[in-house]
């Protein structure tokens, strides 16, 4: 959502400065004149404004200022937080250390439930959190499978390869099963 509103408001930010340079560049003399003639309404306005009353006037200068820093201060502080790392770190025995890639935790886990008999298709969901994985897993089966017994198996072969062939620790696993539509024969 917030990827989305950055692209919008940075979209028509920069079709509006492209707008505005193709008008400067087409009619620089006309677009100058434009824009001292605003300039001289506003500081018309604003000394207006200044004489008129003095107090609601610095009241208004900091309720400009302070609604920028809140309004932009957010933008800005929203935009530099630190986003939720696609890895997870590994420890190694030997004191070593490295990122793997939560898209390759997926496509190990794939490959090696996709190889399970009356298994059709694996779609593993990984999820770093911590030092820890979280995997959801939608599989799909034979339509005659034994449910709890395919279920089991599908949960030690994902708990091995995760927490003994890569070194993860596993956090939830949640798996999800859907069988495959049972073919109808025809009979001639």
């Amino acid at each position: 959502m917030l990827n989305l509103f950055n692209r919008v408001v940075a979209g028509l930010f920069w079709l509006s400065l492209l707008v505005l340079f193709c008008y400067i560049a087409l009619l620089p003399i006309p677009s100058l004149i434009a824009v001292q003639s605003v300039l001289a309404r506003v500081e018309a306005q604003l000394t207006i404004w200044q004489t008129a009353n003095q107090t609601n006037f610095i009241i208004g200068q900091i309720a400009v200022g302070a609604s920028a820093v809140l309004l932009f201060g957010s933008l800005l502080l929203i935009e530099l937080w630190p986003r939720r790392r696609r890895g997870v770190r590994i420890h190694t025995r030997e004191g070593g250390s490295a990122e793997l890639d939560t898209t390759s935790v997926a496509r190990r886990l794939a490959w090696h439930l996709d190889q399970l008999a009356e298994v059709i298709t694996v779609i593993p969901d990984v999820k770093a959190r911590g030092s820890s994985v979280d995997v959801r897993l939608e599989v799909e089966t034979a339509p005659d499978v034994d449910v709890p017994m395919k279920t089991d198996e599908v949960v030690e072969v994902a708990r091995d390869i995760i927490e003994q062939d890569m070194g993860l620790r596993l956090g939830k696993l949640d798996v999800r099963i859907r069988h495959a539509p049972f073919e109808e024969e025809w009979m001639a």
